[in-house]
């Protein structure tokens, strides 16, 4: 590994979210002079600069930035495209640049773990960190997940590996970045406002192994490694395959029960768990244990040490949450669903039809996919935000459609047209930022929403629900 020195250097990071704030002050830390510089301008981001500048921090917000100032260095948030004006004027200064993932690369002193994917990113990275945690290993889980990887450096000393959710923008600008374990859980259409052609995107997805030695393992559904192979990408570590849609792999679900998970490796023989030992459902989230458990064996963790820790792990907020349940309807939380192939699974995943609020900011995807699930699921679409007009176009023939200019006014809609048996389901398939600020917030408002009908709601365990409906995205 290539470490850095930038005691003294003028460094630039561009972006203010929760990677560019992490950036900043590990750059800061090790004595180089940091300018942070972001477009926008909101109460958050203030308050985000007034915290930085507090460690002697140049923070430039809005485009009020010093044209005249030269950087060593350039640091780039994931969301920020290589388009963008700000981009563009340090590439026309040959300012060299890397990605936030690979700044704490350069500083990361411990094995790492990462995991990339359409769909499931977030619950296989807290599921294995959970696993190794229950097999007495000193983990944290970081990176596109909430906690930004150049802030889980500073302690990677002491940890016996970092659990990684890396997104395909912050595969793009790695150079050495290297996880000894790397996973690939899935490959689905999403991004596509960014990239040109779903190859493109599974070639991005594709860079988590590009550095990867012999060595090293990788981790990867069968479908994908098939994707990758014809499209001629090679991996040089150490395959090991898993299914949960009937390929031959290393461990794969039973396509018979849709419940028992099989293993062919030598660590492990035989059956390894059954899907209805834990409070996770859905041949997707079978994929995503099957993930964790190759991982597992792959470092020599103990098989039963694992499911106990499989088996205890619960569900987490904005995938398919369970909200609430009056009179008779059930409303589920599924923000985080932000393409389609994520609502796909979702409304397959319910015992009855919905009323399902979607929509927001497009990213370039095909809704037209979704008819025949629409179809048969939805009873009626509430739709919201900026992609309204093309996915009533796609799903007009398929279901009634109607349209809401706030979450408030499409819960209300939802509520009074929802019937005994029916689930309110908010599964967007869309990007929250025309609306919101992230998926959580836009999750968060859905539950105040619901929780503001002038209904008695019944409580219900969540963990219970959960054996009837459980899903991630």
């Amino acid at each position: 590994m290539q470490t850095m020195e930038l005691k003294g250097k003028d460094v630039l990071v561009l972006g203010l979210g929760r990677s560019g704030m992490a950036a900043a002050s590990l750059l800061q830390r090790d004595g180089a002079r940091v300018v942070v510089r972001d477009e926008a301008a909101d109460n958050q981001l203030q308050e985000r600069a007034m915290r930085l500048r507090q460690l002697g921090v140049r923070v430039e917000l809005g485009n009020h930035f010093d044209r005249s100032a030269r950087f060593d260095l350039a640091v780039l948030s994931p969301g920020i495209a290589a388009e963008r004006p700000i981009v563009r004027e340090l590439l026309s200064r040959n300012t060299p640049m890397l990605g936030e993932l690979e700044l704490a690369f350069r500083f990361c002193l411990c094995p790492i773990i990462a995991i990339t994917g359409t769909n499931g990113k977030t619950t296989t990275t807290e599921l294995i960190a959970s696993v190794l945690e229950g097999c007495g290993k000193r983990t944290v889980a970081a990176g596109n997940i909430g906690n930004a990887f150049c802030d889980a450096v500073e302690a990677s000393a002491g940890l016996d590996a970092v659990v990684l959710e890396v997104s395909s923008f912050q595969l793009e600008k790695i150079e050495q970045f290297h996880a000894n374990l790397a996973v690939l859980l899935n490959i689905t259409p999403d991004h596509l406002d960014r990239y040109e052609s779903m190859e493109e995107y599974a070639a991005a997805k594709s860079f988590i192994f590009m550095n990867q030695k012999p060595e090293d393992i990788a981790i990867v559904s069968a479908e994908s490694l098939e994707k990758l192979r014809r499209m001629g990408i090679a991996i040089k570590a150490r395959p090991i395959t898993f299914s949960a849609y009937n390929r031959p792999a290393d461990l794969w679900l039973d396509w018979f029960d849709n419940d028992t998970i099989w293993c062919r490796l030598p660590e492990c023989r035989g059956i390894v768990l059954k899907m209805s030992e834990t409070n996770l459902r859905g041949v997707h989230n079978a994929e995503n244990v099957l993930a964790t458990l190759a991982t597992g064996l792959a470092m020599g963790l103990s098989v039963s040490q694992m499911r106990e820790a499989i088996c205890t792990f619960g569900p987490r907020s904005h995938r398919c949450e369970f909200v609430a349940e009056a009179r008779g309807i059930t409303y589920i939380n599924d923000s985080k669903a932000t393409n389609v192939d994520a609502v796909e699974k979702a409304l397959r995943s319910l015992p009855g039809r919905a009323v399902l609020i979607a929509g927001g900011r497009d990213k370039g995807l095909d809704f037209t996919s979704l008819k025949e699930v629409v179809s048969e699921k939805v009873k009626l679409a509430v739709l919201i935000g900026e992609a309204q007009s093309k996915i009533w176009r796609a799903w007009s023939k398929a279901a009634p459609c109607v349209r809401a200019d706030s979450m408030e006014e499409a819960v209300g809609i939802a509520s009074r047209r929802a019937r005994r048996g029916d689930t309110v389901l908010l599964s967007p398939g869309c990007a929250s930022f025309d609306m919101f600020e992230n998926y959580e917030q836009r999750g968060e408002e859905f539950k105040k929403q619901v929780f503001s009908l002038q209904w008695h709601f019944r409580p219900r365990n969540i963990l219970q629900h959960a054996q009837s409906l459980t899903i991630t995205t």
